[in-house]
C-alpha cells in the first residue's frame, strides 16, 4: 500500500514537473516578458552579457559593500545608485540595451544585447 502510494506521489511530481518546464518553455518561445538578475559583487557584474527582449525585467543585486550604479554608456538610462545588498529594477523598453557601467567605478562594465 504505502509503495503504491508513494509511486503514485512521484508520477504526480514528475508530471507536475514535466507541465511546468513545457509552460516556461512557451513562455520564453512566445516572446513572454523573462525576469533577469544581475549580481554585483567583488567590483563586478555577473552576468557580463544579458540577452534581453522588450519587456523584461532586469534586476541588479548589490553583494558588494560599497555602493554601485548601473548607467548606460550613452546616458540613455540609468538603473540609479545601489547600496549595499540593495536592488534596482528596470523593464526592457525599445532601444534600452547597450554597455553600461558604475559610475563610480568605471572599470566595471557590462552589456545587455536587446534581442
Amino acid at each position: 500500500m504505502y509503495r503504491r502510494r508513494f509511486l503514485a506521489s512521484l508520477v504526480a511530481a514528475v508530471a507536475a514537473t514535466t507541465a511546468s518546464l513545457k509552460l516556461n518553455a512557451a513562455s520564453a518561445s512566445s516572446g513572454a516578458p523573462v525576469s533577469h538578475t544581475v549580481k554585483i559583487a567583488n567590483f563586478a557584474f555577473s552576468p557580463a552579457t544579458l540577452s534581453v527582449g522588450v519587456g523584461d525585467r532586469v534586476t541588479w543585486i548589490n553583494m558588494d559593500i560599497v555602493p554601485h550604479t548601473a548607467t548606460a554608456d550613452d546616458g540613455s538610462w540609468d538603473a540609479g545608485e545601489l547600496g549595499p545588498n540593495e536592488r534596482k529594477e528596470i523593464v526592457v523598453t525599445e532601444g534600452l540595451g547597450g554597455s553600461y557601467y558604475c559610475r563610480f567605478h568605471p572599470a566595471m562594465t557590462a552589456k545587455l544585447d536587446l534581442v
